[in-house]
């Protein structure tokens, strides 16, 4: 079964070193979409000017989907 890794990129960055074995790059969409849904713990850390982004990778590291938050303060 294929791995997959979710990295996240924001003021507090991580690399998943361990992946997740999913059965295809459905499942791992499915799988960042549910997370970053999750991201209740966010409200309090995330401002206006700041980006928060998951990268999905494939085991060769090749990046296979980037979700991106971003929010601006368009006063």
């Amino acid at each position: 079964m294929p791995r997959y890794f979710f990295h996240v990129r924001s003021i507090e960055s991580s690399t998943d070193t361990e992946g997740d074995e999913l059965t295809d790059e459905e499942a791992a969409w499915r799988e960042a979409t549910t997370f970053a849904a999750d991201l209740q713990d966010m409200r309090s850390r995330f401002a206006p000017g700041q980006e928060w982004h998951l990268e999905v990778t494939d085991e060769t590291g090749k990046s296979i989907f980037n979700i991106c938050i971003s929010a601006k303060d368009i006063r």
